[in-house]
């Protein structure tokens, strides 16, 4: 009963600040969902001699190459980002952004590093939600006129957007016998499972956001490092990285599981 009571006072929480932050919220998920590309746009401006350099001695591709791929990296993670956040050609932006991660995971060699993978495909996911959103604007211009076959595809990107998000948590779980990391791991594993099978999906999201950002300010906090030092990068990435997971996790807060999910099902019981 205690635990009834605590469940349901924690979900009248949960819709006390939908209803407050309703109007601004998915304003605030883009811009989270992209901040890791606008900052990896911008350091390629500022970097482009040290990224050309990397790209050239990696690969050896030669100067022309690797140039041109500083240049799609820097346009298409600059104009992709400018283009979601005036809400102008979305969909495409998300292509063009799913074409950087795809080509940044074989350029940088992260299709050999799990972690980075992982993370990399939770990125991917946030941009799914994105793209499920985009549809979603577009329905609603043309509301009453029936679209059930049409909403399929919408659903099952929201389900395989969902699911690809909680990839970043599996990089966050630690394989030691302290009570506090199996605690974590514990209450995170169920919190992901939560949110992969669309069960209590907003309060099992906005519970992961209020997890994932106190992680990302204690063990990211790049600005405590000197900038001359190669730690401060690898934090920052990781930083802007986890901020854009956090954006895609708002995005399911704010516009709820989709379709394909056990609270939708449930409606239906």
């Amino acid at each position: 009963m205690a635990q009834n009571d605590l469940m349901s006072n924690a979900e009248d929480v949960a819709d006390r600040f939908l209803r407050v932050t309703k109007q601004y919220l998915p304003h605030v998920a883009r811009l989270c969902l992209i901040s890791t590309f606008l900052e990896d746009g911008i350091r390629m401006w500022f970097q482009w001699s040290e990224q050309r350099e990397y790209i050239e001695t990696t690969w050896g591709c030669g100067y022309f190459l690797a140039s041109l791929f500083v240049l799609i990296n820097l346009l298409g993670q600059l104009g992709g980002c400018i283009l979601i956040l005036s809400r102008n050609f979305v969909q495409y932006a998300c292509f063009g952004l799913f074409g950087i991660i795809a080509l940044q995971t074989v350029a940088y060699s992260i299709l050999w590093d799990p972690k980075f993978l992982m993370r990399n495909l939770a990125l991917g996911g946030g941009l799914l939600l994105l793209l499920a959103e985009s549809r979603s604007e577009g329905r609603s211009m043309f509301a009453g006129v029936p679209t059930m076959r049409e909403s399929s595809p919408k659903q099952y990107m929201q389900l395989g957007g969902r699911v690809l998000l909680v990839l970043m948590f599996m990089t966050l779980l630690h394989f030691d016998t302290s009570f506090l990391s199996i605690l974590q791991n514990l209450v995170g594993t169920a919190l992901i499972v939560l949110v992969a099978i669309g069960f209590k999906t907003k309060l099992a999201a906005l519970t992961l956001v209020i997890w994932l950002l106190a992680i990302n300010v204690y063990f990211n906090a790049f600005w405590t490092i000197p900038a001359y030092k190669p730690m401060h990068d690898f934090l920052k990435y990781d930083f802007f990285q986890t901020t854009s997971v956090i954006g895609g996790l708002l995005l399911v807060v704010a516009l709820g599981p989709g379709g394909v999910s056990m609270d939708e099902k449930k409606k239906e019981w």
